[in-house]
């Protein structure tokens, strides 16, 4: 009874979080707002799934497995998302007026400032 209640909590926690990067992707004014919510919010919903399942499975092999790819997501999504966003910035996608401060921007200038 406590596995089932603690998988269950896992996935309704998980789904909340999903769904908050969907919610994000939808409604944040910028590439980078969007980014932010799906890598964030999306890693932590899909690993709290993951886990989720492995717990069900009922298997220590299956658990493992579904740990493991908990930590792929935590140790590749913010990874994954800054290098994006970078490309991004270097194609000019700009901020939207929503956003407040651009501190890539920022920091290349001060350093063709230095040179």
């Amino acid at each position: 009874m406590i596995l089932a209640v603690a998988v269950s909590v896992l996935m309704v926690v998980g789904a909340l979080f999903s769904l908050a990067a969907a919610i994000g992707l939808v409604r944040l004014p910028d590439l980078y707002s969007r980014m932010h919510a799906a890598s964030k919010a999306g890693t932590v919903g899909s690993g709290l799934m993951l886990v989720a399942a492995g717990l069900h499975a009922g298997d220590a092999a299956i658990l493992a497995r579904a740990a493991a790819g908990f930590v792929f997501f935590i140790l590749t999504a913010p990874i994954a998302a800054h290098l994006l966003a970078r490309a991004a910035h270097q194609a000019g996608f700009r901020l939207q007026p929503p956003s407040v401060r651009d501190d890539l921007e920022q920091s290349q200038r001060h350093h063709r400032g230095s040179n």
